[in-house]
């Protein structure tokens, strides 16, 4: 059974102020999800399904319904702020869903193998891509997810501070922890954290999460179980999102259970902020002319 790819594409990002997720950065207009599509196929992936918003459904599938026709099994899965929640209980003041956990957990219905989610606007490589599809044909289980890890120092924006999950592991690359670092950036050959005991520097070399995780569809039920009572915890907190990182801190919390960090030597670039999109523009052309693309994905 080839695996699934789940593409969380159901927010707009406040930093860069318009639907980045379907933006053309390719020179026939491609977007990022687009090269990623493009890398799962050849990685051996059989299906895609798109996390969206209902309230953006239309413009979305007009841009992507016909171009993948006959290039891989599309499917769409919406997330609303009342998915597996009452909504007698909400908040009259939230305006969002509950986060990347629950956007996955929006999912259950439609993937029955194992997956890999990734975010929109994120362009993870095809080494990643290769390394993901081979775990999850030959080492994904209930027992056994994964995380691609990227190298810090190539995580970075030049346009200002990211937020990055820093991975502790032990001998066996085996997940320990995730460590949210904000404010992180560069500054003279360093890489450098803010928190609320100063400026700090962190090695440039850490693996961290880009939200590049592998999953067995037990997941699903695992994630049911936490979020059941999240809402009712936080039910105050109009802010409040159920992370898929918490699903891996309480997963491996679990006697047994075990997350494989796979460092890729693939650069990470995205666009967090407006500034960095001509910067994603030339990573891709460089990309294209090095023959690792064509000029139009699709043969458009």
């Amino acid at each position: 059974m080839q695996p699934t790819l789940l593409i969380l594409a159901a927010g707009m990002a406040s930093r860069y102020g318009s639907m980045k997720q379907t933006e053309g950065f390719g020179p026939s207009g491609e977007t990022i999800m687009d090269y990623s599509i493009y890398d799962a196929i050849r990685a051996g992936f059989g299906k895609v399904v798109f996390i969206i918003r209902k309230d953006f459904a239309e413009n979305f599938k007009a841009n992507f319904d016909k171009r993948f026709k006959g290039q891989v099994a599309v499917d769409y899965v919406y997330q609303e702020m009342t998915s597996f929640v009452d909504p007698a209980e909400m908040p009259a003041e939230r305006t969002k869903p509950w986060g990347t956990g629950h956007a996955i957990l929006c999912a259950k219905d439609v993937i029955k193998e194992p997956f890999a989610v990734i975010n929109a606007d994120d362009f993870y490589g095809q080494d990643a891509f290769k390394k993901a599809a081979d775990f999850l044909n030959n080492g994904c289980n209930e027992h056994t997810y994964s995380i691609i890890g990227y190298q810090l120092d190539k995580t970075l924006s030049d346009n200002g501070t990211v937020s990055r999950g820093v991975c502790s592991v032990d001998n066996s690359n085996n997940l320990v922890a995730i460590n949210e670092r904000t404010k992180i950036y560069n500054k003279d050959g360093k890489v450098i954290y803010e928190d609320n005991e100063g400026v700090k520097e962190v090695d440039g070399k850490s693996n961290v999460s880009m939200n590049f995780w592998c999953f067995d569809p037990s997941v699903f039920d695992f994630a049911g179980e936490l979020f059941s009572v999240f809402p009712k915890e936080h039910m105050g907190n109009i802010k409040a999102e159920f992370f898929i990182p918490i699903i891996g801190d309480q997963f491996i919390k679990k006697e047994g259970n075990i997350i494989k960090v796979i460092p890729t030597t693939a650069q990470w670039f995205g666009v967090t902020y407006k500034e960095d999109a001509p910067g994603v523009k030339a990573s891709l052309d460089a990309l294209i002319s090095a023959g690792e693309y064509p000029t139009s994905l699709w043969g458009e």
